[in-house]
């Protein structure tokens, strides 16, 4: 999966917006291509040619046209690579191996014994090969390998700066994965990669102004702007959970008192609902949901109590960036109208202008996917910086099966 030229050619910036037009709207004559992109058909003849050459696309079949030729049509060929994520959580990993899209081959879930960086990268380079094998595609290549976790993480995407969940300060796990597995290998945080898999293959899709918001064992909000993920100018953008919500209030993760995750993530509510009810430490998320539909008012309360608060953090947010949708996404979501409708109608009351629209995803595998997107970003990104690549020299170089 070599793609040539550099990002700063024409040529290469062609690509790009070729790629990302048949991403966003399906196969496209090179006429159309040349109508939508501006490209002179020379320049759309050349880049397809490249493309197809490297079989990254493919022809389809013939239709008729208005003017009685018959136009042949281009697509991505999405099953020419592969790609892994990893979902790195406190005591465990999800593990997925996908196409291009992002489409699920196989799928598995690994113990983390321990939080030793060098532990983890042994444990998820020991999947590599089954990943492969399990995907059943002979003839297609690794591109590469995308691993999100709870954190700060660098700009260079390769470093683990800060995570309160892993203990970790500036690990360089890409590195550390990269050298054992000879691919390219990108680091994230989970909401960040999560936002990415929905800006290219998820609700997000078709715009360019979105926030995605996550709601789990924490609470962050990635925003994708005008076609970019903001990162920041430290990578700690998005840290949505970590806005004061109540001045010397609970004690959150982070070490401070009153962050908004601290009262009304998915963990917090549960841990409310129990000292509520005197429920056991045993009851989780499924008797809480149980509790939701038998309409028991004591969950009732718990779950417009969270929507009103994270609606009102929300709206500040909202007003500031102005997105187009906001994607929610996490274990929160399960809870439904009950939490939904007071986030709604909140978010509505305090925003400046009407509301954009709130988009939950259900989808069960968007989590290990978004990990395995930051894969695919690269080559629909035609970037080829951050990350590291042990002794790789590019995206999709070396095949690990």
């Amino acid at each position: 999966m070599k793609l040539k030229g550099d990002q700063s050619t024409s040529r290469a910036m062609n690509r790009r917006l070729i790629l990302n037009l048949l991403r966003q709207e399906g196969p496209k004559s090179r006429a159309e291509i040349a109508t939508i992109t501006g490209l002179s058909p020379a320049a759309v003849t050349f880049v397809i040619a490249d493309l197809i050459e490297e079989g990254h696309v493919t022809e389809g079949k013939a239709v008729a046209g208005f003017s009685g030729r018959r136009p042949i049509p281009v697509e991505i060929n999405y099953t020419n690579g592969l790609a892994i994520g990893f979902k790195l959580m406190v005591g465990s990993v999800e593990c997925v191996v996908t196409d291009l899209a992002t489409s699920p081959l196989a799928s598995m879930r690994l113990t983390l014994a321990d939080h030793d960086p060098e532990n983890v990268a042994k444990t998820l380079a020991a999947a590599v090969p089954l990943l492969v094998q399990y995907a059943a595609r002979p003839n297609a290549q690794l591109a590469g390998i995308g691993i999100s976790m709870p954190g700060v993480i660098g700009n260079d995407q390769a470093t683990c700066v800060r995570s309160h969940r892993f203990n970790w300060n500036n690990v360089p796990l890409a590195s550390i994965l990269a050298q054992k597995v000879k691919v390219p290998v990108w680091l994230e945080d989970d909401t960040n990669a999560y936002a990415i898999a929905q800006q290219l293959f998820g609700v997000g899709r078709q715009h360019r102004n979105l926030a995605v918001l996550a709601i789990g064992v924490g609470i962050s909000c990635a925003l994708i702007i005008e076609g970019k993920l903001y990162r920041g100018a430290n990578g700690a953008a998005g840290k949505f959970g970590h806005t004061l919500h109540e001045e010397n209030g609970r004690l959150c993760e982070c070490g401070k008192r009153g962050c908004l995750m601290a009262y009304h993530s998915q963990t917090s509510m549960l841990r409310t609902w129990r000292e509520t009810t005197n429920r056991s430490d045993s009851d989780g998320l499924p008797e809480m949901l149980k509790a939701v539909e038998e309409g028991e008012a004591a969950v009732g309360g718990i779950l417009s109590e969270a929507g009103i608060g994270i609606g009102k953090a929300l709206a500040n947010l909202v007003n500031v960036t102005d997105p187009e949708v906001i994607v929610v996404g996490g274990e929160a979501v399960s809870f439904g109208e009950a939490f939904f409708e007071p986030l709604r109608s909140t978010l509505a009351a305090h925003t400046f202008r009407a509301s954009p629209p709130l988009l939950p995803d259900w989808e069960d595998n968007s989590w290990a996917r978004g990990a395995a997107a930051l894969v695919t970003q690269k080559f629909f990104d035609f970037e080829t910086s951050g990350g590291t690549t042990g002794n790789a020299e590019g995206l999709g170089k070396t095949s690990a099966a």
